[in-house]
């Protein structure tokens, strides 16, 4: 049968593992990590003995086989492979993704809790600019660990001890008169809002430390208001959910920055809470800055979430609604009557 003008021709590539003990971690129960695979990216794998077969379009092929490949390499240096890592390492290896490096070379944050990759392309790029920047603004939907990878750079600078200190803070958009009516003292009244920091925290760092090095200052979280006046120095500083500062609130932050210290805002545009009418202040900061020495600018789409598959689809439909400029909380039912009225 001739080849169709134009089309690839189909290409096939066998695989050889030969740890016995490794073999059924990688291929997953009942194979599903290989039925995963061939879903995800489009080519058809099957395993007979220690041998897996790839066939499907040569590009889609090259795509499984660094997959593959990448996975058996976190299987070798003793590390686990579930669902998370396949799902990474679909996205890192797809062959629509941006192919800067090879898996094997990807950035990597150092903590005492072990390494911590990039799940996407987009976290890839992340990471590197938090390495080589001292101001990284992080744009992109919920569930792209746009937060979370600054936090762990945050405590991975904080242990070798190139910074002093870290400082979390976010907005607290609600921080009017409800606040006043929440029980507790002042951190009692905030703390709901900064429960994302904390737990990011306590994923780098084991409880009882968190807790000393909160206690001595050497790690702070606060909302934005008890930010301004103060010149922050030898500091990592994040500010997280900046799409809800307003332009003023946001150049206050900046301007806070002092030697030695470095600055991730992190944000997503999509999910902004303030009034009608209220500019944000992330919108008007990467309208002011971007392009400016010194500054890196990180946006991630919905190719990059790396929370369940499905938040990725949600992301989409909502970027497709945006796009198509359909009303707010319409359907198609009701899109057509829209249509027709």
């Amino acid at each position: 049968m001739s080849q169709p003008a134009g089309l690839a021709p189909a290409r096939t590539v066998t695989l050889q593992f030969n740890d016995n003990a490794l073999l059924p971690l990688l291929l997953g129960d009942h194979d599903r990590h290989l039925a995963r695979i061939e879903q995800g990216l489009g080519v058809r794998v099957s395993c007979r003995g220690n041998r897996v077969a790839i066939a499907g379009d040569p590009a889609r092929v090259a795509a499984a086989q660094a997959a593959l490949g990448g996975l058996w390499r976190r299987l070798e240096r003793g590390e686990a492979v579930g669902r998370a890592e396949v799902e990474a390492a679909i996205r890192l290896a797809d062959a629509d993704a941006d192919p800067r490096l090879p898996l094997a070379d990807q950035p990597a944050i150092r903590t005492r809790r072990g390494a911590v990759g990039p799940r996407s392309a987009g976290q890839g790029a992340y990471i590197e600019a938090l390495a080589a920047a001292e101001m990284v603004f992080a744009v992109g939907p919920a569930g792209t660990g746009k937060t979370y990878l600054a936090v762990a750079q945050a405590v991975a600078m904080l242990l070798d001890g190139k910074v002093d200190r870290i400082v979390l803070s976010r907005p607290a958009v609600e921080a009017g008169e409800r606040l006043g009516f929440l029980p507790g003292d002042m951190k009692e009244k905030v703390d709901p809002y900064l429960r994302p920091l904390y737990d990011a925290l306590h994923d780098m760092l084991p409880a009882e430390q968190v807790q000393r090095r909160m206690a001595n200052g050497e790690i702070e979280v606060a909302p934005l208001a008890f930010m301004r006046g103060r010149t922050l120095a030898h500091a990592y500083v994040i500010l997280d959910e900046a799409q809800n500062t307003t332009a003023m609130q946001m150049k206050m932050f900046l301007t806070r920055m002092g030697e030695g210290t470095r600055m991730v805002v992190t944000g997503d545009l999509t999910q902004i809470d303030l009034p009608p009418g209220v500019t944000s202040g992330l919108s008007d900061a990467l309208g002011t800055l971007e392009g400016v020495g010194g500054i890196r600018v990180v946006r991630f789409g919905a190719r990059d979430v790396v929370r369940h598959p499905l938040v990725a689809r949600i992301v989409e439909a909502y970027e497709a609604r945006d796009a198509a400029g359909a009303p707010v909380g319409a359907g198609p039912d009701a899109t057509a009557r829209h249509g027709r009225a």
